[in-house]
């Protein structure tokens, strides 16, 4: 990826950055920024061949040493989500992953019951439809190009992971225009856990294209500050997603 796209790509995810790179918990600093910036390599927040900033600049965002972040970044190397070069030009780069196959998907999701896809999609539910009612009451109308570009990007999308990058990242997004950095915190860490199974229904167009109108629904609601309306529809969203996954589940 050029240098060029990536910055476009920083400066239009926004918010949604902002929470990738705020501090970390004190607790288990190690684990607490591999899974930060590991999520959001995921997700999609960091785009693949990504340079992400140096050592000392990192490590003051996330207010962690810089012998924490070296460590950190080892970790994600050994889990092939960063890739380091030496030399000139050298850094520390993402290395987007690739999404597992549908029968190890399947297999995934075979793991999980339906009482906890269920309990998953309640909690999802909750911080999205909040997201969007605090959207609906905080956000200015102008703000709410990122999101747009977002749920366009949906419709464009060829394949069922890079649809469920932009359907989680979307989500991630609503709470960062809540303007909650712990919404967003907690948003990242739950599409990194259900994201990947999005692949197994997000492949079919019929069902895509009725995500797309929903999340246009979404942002309709957030403009007109129809707070509500807001919530209420990003539910219906996350709700819809579930009930397919569950569906499947069933049938597995």
């Amino acid at each position: 990826m050029s240098k060029v796209v990536a910055v476009k790509q920083q400066q239009m995810n926004g918010g949604a950055r902002k929470a990738v790179f705020a501090p970390v918990d004190s607790r288990a600093r190690v684990d607490a920024v591999v899974r930060r910036i590991g999520d959001a390599i995921e997700l999609g927040l960091l785009a693949d061949g990504e340079q992400l900033p140096g050592e000392t600049e990192l490590a003051g965002q996330l207010g962690v040493s810089t012998v924490t972040l070296r460590e950190a970044l080892m970790a994600l190397r050994q889990q092939g989500l960063v890739t380091t070069r030496r030399g000139r030009g050298g850094g520390s780069f993402v290395a987007l992953p690739e999404v597992p196959g549908e029968e190890r998907l399947k297999v995934r999701l075979r793991g999980w019951s339906t009482e906890e896809l269920r309990d998953l999609g309640d909690h999802w539910a909750a911080l999205s439809g909040t997201a969007a009612r605090l959207a609906a009451d905080r956000t200015e109308p102008d703000d709410l190009g990122q999101l747009r570009r977002t749920a366009e990007e949906l419709t464009q999308a060829a394949d069922a992971a890079a649809r469920s990058r932009v359907y989680g990242r979307f989500h991630v997004e609503l709470a960062a225009a809540a303007q909650s950095a712990r919404l967003t915190r907690e948003q990242v860490a739950l599409q990194t856990e259900v994201g990947a199974l999005l692949c197994l229904v997000l492949g079919d167009d019929e069902y895509r294209e009725e995500v797309s109108e929903r999340l246009r629904f979404v942002i309709s609601a957030v403009q007109d500050g129809a707070h509500e309306l807001a919530r209420e529809q990003a539910e219906r969203c996350v709700r819809e997603s579930t009930s397919r996954l569950i569906a499947l589940r069933l049938t597995l």
